[in-house]
């Protein structure tokens, strides 16, 4: 057996499932795995005049989440906001339930006896500190607080606030106003009245990039909001069970009021990884995962949704998203694009791609060629040339130059020139996943040797030749497949990927039962010979302590056709030499 083919048991994460009568929904389960913010939590509730910023991301369904969060810390005690009985001057001040009972009850403005509040959209002024009224539409001073009605904001009601940073930085006054009040610790609700003093915690949510921007912009940013608490997107299930997953899972379900039944959590665990991308980690985008689940409420007949109720839902949300990938599928099937799936080609090789979209990201293979000619060493990249290459598959290129001259330009220089393109190819490439087979290809182009068009590779490698991991794995692994299969499976075709990148493999039922029946085969490498070597069905050749390769091995081809180049190969004899030699043997 090959020991560069991936086994069957490799290509899907393997999970223990729980049994659902054992898990439950509770709101603290939508915390799970996430140590960071309940930290910064635990510190904003016993720290002065420390706040937080909470750094979410985009699929997550945040007002359950801060619920979750709230409940866990203590029961607040109740205060009320009173004004002081002295004589030269009125204030508003704060005081717990014991301290109040022994005061005017008529002197109180309000109670704080809400535990939190979430503001977002269109937040205005009053939102936050509230607004007041007189009974007798009298002028508001503080000579009348008696006839003044309070009408509390969130500051004054709420222990702890929770705001949009989004909301609020879209309207640059109130941002001011919140940096305002933290650093006085103080507000005001009218002009005309004293200060009511700053008596809950602050919790701005956003993004990340949001926080950092504001730490290197804002002056007074880290010193009113220390506290970050950073939101994890993924569970890393070697540090958490299954169980636990499942518990999240059903609370999640119940959140969208949506039932499981328990060949659910099989394919739903298996989705969760690919979202994730790995096989030992699952998603914790919880909007992505319940909107799923409802879908597949929706299309299901029962009250409770079933496994084959979810891979339904999952082919329906695949066809909304495909458009392009249809599209994409045609034009190879109308031949439009020029990529063969069989037979050999000299210089010629099938790279992969991604494309990505704003929700939605398809596997597409590319044509790349090769050509060679005498030159001063240049491998020069027609993508950068043309502007059509990123700063990263430039920086590629230029490692896949040095890899080559380490093998094979340590003691002269390198007499050839090589293009390389990707063929029809008309919007920009970046990454640098395609400097494997940018590599093999230009062996081959050098080598005269043909690679296999029904193998193709992806993968980075560095200066030492070792292939290093590269993203979308799993969509560029369908990609070629669908494309393959679609013309007839060959038993030959199959697809070189890093040997790092075997533990994000997630694929589908039909290729994996496509390989587990030899029709299509995935092969893990670590090295560039080992793709040479699968690509070109030859030995790559090990180097002797002269540098030199056996002669009819992958590399000695190279050497030779670059001593050919160079002009290093002997002259042919002439014919007085060869009959000397021929009198020589005879005497």
């Amino acid at each position: 057996m090959n020991p560069n083919v991936i086994p069957v048991s490799a290509l899907t994460p393997q999970h223990t499932i729980p049994e659902i009568s054992t898990l439950k929904p509770e709101l603290r389960h939508l915390l799970l795995g996430q140590e960071r913010i309940l930290d910064a939590f635990t510190l904003l509730t016993k720290t002065t005049n420390q706040h937080m910023y909470l750094a979410d991301y985009v699929g997550i369904d945040r007002e359950p989440f801060i619920a979750a969060l709230v409940s866990q810390q203590q029961k607040k005690t109740k205060q009320f906001l009173f004004i002081t009985k002295d004589s030269n001057s009125r204030q508003f001040q704060w005081s717990n339930a014991s301290v109040q009972e022994s005061n005017n009850h008529t002197d109180i403005i309000c109670e704080k006896d809400h535990c939190y509040q979430y503001l977002s959209g269109d937040i205005k002024r009053s939102d936050l500190v509230g607004k007041v009224s007189t009974d007798d539409n009298s002028q508001v001073n503080s000579e009348n607080l008696s006839k003044i009605r309070y009408h509390a904001g969130a500051l004054a009601q709420c222990h702890t606030i929770f705001i949009c940073a989004d909301s609020l930085w879209k309207r640059e006054g109130l941002w001011d106003l919140i940096l305002s009040i933290l650093s006085k610790q103080e507000y005001q609700v009218h002009s005309q009245l004293p200060p009511i003093p700053l008596n809950c915690k602050i919790v701005l949510v956003g993004n990340s990039n949001q926080y950092s921007i504001c730490w290197i912009e804002e002056p007074q940013f880290s010193t009113h909001f220390p506290l970050l608490g950073e939101m994890s997107n993924e569970l890393d299930i070697k540090h958490h069970s299954e169980q636990d997953y499942g518990n999240w899972v059903m609370t999640v379900a119940e959140q969208y009021q949506v039932s499981l039944d328990n060949s659910v959590l099989a394919p739903l665990f298996q989705y969760s990884a690919r979202l994730a991308d790995h096989q030992q980690r699952l998603s914790l985008q919880s909007s992505q995962i319940g909107q799923l689940l409802a879908q597949a409420q929706a299309y299901s007949d029962n009250d409770t949704i079933t496994a084959d109720d979810l891979a339904y839902a999952l082919t329906r949300h695949q066809l909304r998203h495909s458009a392009s990938e249809s599209l994409s599928a045609q034009n190879f099937d109308d031949k439009f694009i020029n990529l063969p799936t069989a037979d050999t080609m000299v210089g010629q090789i099938n790279g992969l791609t991604v494309l990505d979209t704003v929700e939605y990201s398809y596997g597409e293979p590319a044509r790349i060629t090769a050509s060679v000619h005498y030159g001063d060493g240049e491998v020069a990249d027609i993508e950068r040339k043309s502007e059509l290459g990123g700063n990263i598959h430039a920086k590629g290129m230029m490692i896949l130059s040095s890899c080559l001259y380490r093998i094979f330009g340590k003691d002269a220089p390198l007499h050839l020139n090589a293009n390389i393109v990707f063929e029809q190819s008309y919007q920009e490439i970046d990454g640098d996943s395609a400097s494997l087979a940018e590599y093999c290809c230009l062996i081959s182009a050098i080598t005269e040797k043909a690679i296999n068009q029904g193998i193709a590779a992806t993968g980075a490698i560095d200066q030492f030749g070792h292939v290093q991991a590269i993203g979308g794995v799993n969509e560029k692994i369908e990609g070629f497949f669908n494309l393959c299969e679609r013309r007839g499976l060959t038993g030959t075709q199959g697809v070189i990927i890093p040997r790092s990148n075997t533990q994000q493999l997630n694929l589908p039922t039909q290729l994996v039962e496509a390989i587990k029946a030899k029709r299509f085969y995935l092969y893990q490498i670590e090295h560039i010979d080992e793709a040479v070597e699968l690509l070109m069905a030859t030995t790559a050749g090990v180097a002797d302590e002269n540098n030199d390769f056996p002669k009819d091995s992958i590399y000695g081809l190279v050497q030779n056709r670059l001593a050919n180049l160079a002009g290093y190969t002997d002259a042919e004899p002439t014919f007085f030499e060869t009959l000397l030699q021929k009198l020589k043997f005879s005497s």
